[in-house]
């Protein structure tokens, strides 16, 4: 009996170290490059990210920075009504969230109304799948001009 308890309180402890360091992955502390999902995607660079979830998009003031459990919190803009028609409203956002391995699970809240987009789930690499919405384009690329049909 007791022969059988060594390899079994090996494995044991085994699964237990790596429960513990398995599951997170390698954690990011530079955020750059594309993160996409359904419905959403960001594009961060060293200086800033533009984000879009559905026909609205917004930009943050900076870097995302996360700290060391992966988690961010950083102000911008952003404008729920830039679809169909651009009014041109931005308003002041706070984008936060975590990322665990290469997702980022992302909030944005509009601080001034209280209105919240999301938790949407991105995959850094993956493009973004946005659906109906012909705002969302690369940063530099020409904006197209989309007339609904009746």
């Amino acid at each position: 009996m007791r022969t059988r308890l060594i390899p079994l309180a090996g494995i044991v402890a085994a699964m237990i170290a790596l429960g513990c360091t398995g599951t997170s992955g390698t954690s990011i502390t530079e955020v750059s490059g594309t993160w996409g999902g359904d419905d959403a995607g960001l594009i961060a660079t060293d200086t800033s990210a533009h984000v879009h979830i559905g026909c609205t998009l917004g930009d943050t003031k900076g870097k995302i920075i996360p700290g060391t459990d992966g988690r961010f919190s950083i102000t911008g803009t952003y404008n729920v009504d830039a679809y169909p028609v651009d009014r041109g409203i931005l308003h002041p956002a706070e984008f936060s969230g975590r990322i665990t391995g290469i997702t980022m699970t992302l909030t944005v809240v509009l601080t001034d109304t209280g209105r919240q987009l999301g938790p949407v789930t991105l995959i850094l690499g993956k493009e973004p799948k946005m659906g109906p919405c012909p705002i969302c384009r690369r940063p530099g690329e020409r904006k197209r001009v989309v007339i609904p049909r009746s």
